[in-house]
């Protein structure tokens, strides 16, 4: 399954400059573009590429419906182009790393190419999914890296920003999560819904022992309590025990008690002895309320036993970052390669359609560093910093692989669909290849990313020529 995104889902500027080249005759040429990043959020050191199966499936249905060509006809577009609007599908190519690789700053992860106006149509909505997505599976990941063996549930839903709450389940489950609280989001994408109980459903039964039993006889093979309406330690876990007893008794068992207030590493070491001395080793704790990696880590540390953590507001909102900066640029014109210039070299994009090799050291862990190539070019033995063209490195020790694969051609997708689970096994294979110290939340060392020498020439070639036409004669 997918969500529905038609050929409105866009900016009005990318309409408004396929008009201008339609009227111009230029809607036949080829063009290249390029996502990537600029900055890796939470000052980490790596993102998780994530959203790329639902760009695919979104781009091969990708139209503008009836009601939409006469929505724009309604804003002053011209019928001609509308017409032309109406029978245009994307039938483009992309080369982009499998959903799940560890990428990093300045290195594309997308190579888009078609017709000019198809390419650019898809902008917003390619930035939209993808940004949105690694931002989401990123901070999962970190939460992942320190929750060691613990469940992790999504709970995000009610926080997030409108349907985002959607793919940030997906995201979240690429990113190391084992579930959601989000029913609409597992069945679309096939994830496992997890949920337990809320403070209402207690407070309506007026007592809370009462409304731990209806919800156990309800629920008998999922029974989770939460035992902090009232009193955790004096009501709500002696409750749950009864409750429990009773369900044994009933060849029944209770699964787990939340707690989602207060401090949780006191309640649930006070929980668990309760638990313990009362013959229930096997329940399970939960806790929610304002998670995040760091507050995760600290349970952790504080050796809190608990076995689940339901995460929501800081991984669905991507907190504190928000947003991933990835951006779009246009990189070949026709034939001709292209460069957005700027006053700072690091706001300078590179030219020409590109390779991305990643380079492994000796015990197949990767290098520390990843290379921009152009795309006839084999796998470079030195490397410029894109930035500072002074500094160079030579790889010529190392192996390496192209991660730029073909995974659309003409509008078809190339191969089969994913499942969220196999992108997430991916994920975690191609996380565990990354040196800690990238993967510290503290002074994360810098992943670094070079261009070739035949990039860099091409590069200062053209901001040469850009230059030259800026100069006062």
């Amino acid at each position: 399954m997918q969500i529905q995104i038609l050929g409105t889902y866009t900016d009005l500027y990318q309409i408004a400059m396929g008009q201008a080249l339609f009227r111009g005759g230029q809607h036949g040429k080829r063009a290249v573009f390029d996502y990537f990043f600029r900055k890796v959020p939470f000052a980490g050191g790596y993102v998780v590429f994530a959203g790329l199966e639902t760009v695919l499936e979104t781009l091969q249905d990708w139209r503008f419906t009836a009601d939409e060509i006469e929505g724009l006809a309604a804003g002053g577009f011209d019928r001609d182009y509308l017409d032309y609007l109406r029978d245009l599908r994307f039938r483009g190519d992309i080369h982009a790393p499998p959903e799940g690789e560890i990428v990093f700053p300045t290195e594309p992860l997308l190579r888009v190419e078609g017709n000019v106006i198809e390419a650019q149509l898809v902008e917003t909505l390619i930035l939209n999914l993808l940004n949105y997505q690694s931002l989401v599976a990123t901070k999962a990941s970190r939460m992942r890296t320190v929750a060691g063996d613990a469940i992790l549930s999504e709970f995000g839903l009610r926080r997030a920003q409108a349907q985002g709450g959607v793919v940030a389940a997906r995201a979240a489950v690429i990113g190391g999560f084992d579930s959601t609280s989000n029913v609409y989001a597992a069945q679309m994408f096939g994830l496992r819904a997890e949920g337990t109980m809320a403070h209402a459903f207690i407070q309506w039964h007026g007592d809370e022992l009462t409304a731990f039993r209806a919800f156990a006889a309800a629920r008998p093979d999922n029974t989770v309590l939460l035992v902090d309406t009232y009193d955790t330690l004096k009501s709500g876990v002696p409750n749950a025990i009864t409750v429990a007893r009773e369900m044994r008794a009933r060849g029944q068992a209770l699964r787990a008690i939340r707690l989602d207030s207060g401090d949780l590493a006191f309640f649930a070491h006070r929980a668990r002895a309760l638990l313990d001395a009362a013959g229930f080793p096997e329940v399970k704790i939960a806790a929610s309320n304002q998670l995040d990696e760091y507050v995760i880590r600290s349970l952790r540390h504080q050796g809190a036993p608990i076995d689940i953590f339901g995460v929501g507001t800081s991984l669905v909102t991507g907190a504190p970052d928000a947003a991933l900066d990835g951006v779009y640029k246009l990189a070949v014109a026709g034939e001709e390669p292209r460069i957005k210039v700027s006053e700072s070299l690091g706001k300078t994009t590179l030219p020409g359609r590109k390779q991305v090799h990643r380079f492994f050291n000796g015990d197949g862990h990767f290098a520390g560093i990843d290379g921009v190539v152009t795309v006839d070019e084999a796998a470079p033995t030195r490397l410029i910093h894109p930035f500072e063209p002074h500094k160079s490195l030579t790889c010529a020790d190392f192996t390496s692989e192209p991660l730029l694969q073909p995974v659309m051609r003409q509008g078809r997708r190339v191969g089969g669909q994913r499942s969220v689970e196999d992108i997430k096994t991916f994920a975690a294979s191609r996380l565990a290849l990354l040196p800690p110290e990238y993967r510290r939340f503290e002074n994360a060392h810098t992943y670094k990313v070079g261009i070739s020498e035949s990039l860099h020439g091409q590069r200062e070639a053209l901001r040469q020529r850009h230059s030259s036409a800026r100069s006062p004669q």
